[in-house]
């Protein structure tokens, strides 16, 4: 099994906004305080991850986590990185944690599940609050030779 978190494709070009995939241009929420860390992953090296696992004896009967280092970011931290990139600042609203989760009365499963699963990551910090024990590994790790994306290079993009 690989642990992949935030793909990067979903979460960074929009700074974390549900509903979109596009970057914001005047005003970003900011679930809680924005400061609970997150790992950021570009699909393209998850891909990288799971086929260098498929035959190394060390990843037998484990799972995957691709946490690299430079890409754990709280949601302030990349936008501020948008921020510098692009030259801008945006206006900043802060989302309570009971605001965000009441806001998924009366939506339907679907939504109230992405809810659900972006106040674990960014309320609760699910993704890097905890070590990986004796049945996981970290790939970057595993393979430091791989050369990840980082989240300020693949911003770049959408510039």
């Amino acid at each position: 099994y690989v642990s992949a978190n935030c793909f990067a494709a979903y979460f960074c070009p929009n700074l974390c906004q549900m509903k979109t995939l596009l970057p914001p241009k005047e005003r970003v929420g900011v679930y809680g305080d924005g400061n609970v860390k997150v790992f950021f992953v570009d699909e393209n090296d998850v891909g990288t991850y799971a086929i260098k696992s498929i035959d190394d004896p060390r990843t037998l009967n484990k799972t995957i986590y691709i946490r690299p280092q430079d890409n754990c970011l709280t949601q302030n931290e990349l936008i501020s990185k948008w921020e510098t990139l692009t030259g801008k600042s945006l206006e900043k609203f802060h989302i309570p944690g009971d605001e965000f989760l009441a806001s998924m009365k009366d939506l339907d499963f679907a939504s109230q599940v992405g809810i659900g699963h972006y106040y674990h990551i960014f309320y609760e910090g699910c993704l890097a609050n905890f070590e990986i024990g004796d049945n996981g590994a970290e790939a970057t790790q595993l393979y430091p030779e791989v050369q990840y994306t980082r989240m300020d290079e693949y911003l770049k993009r959408y510039i």
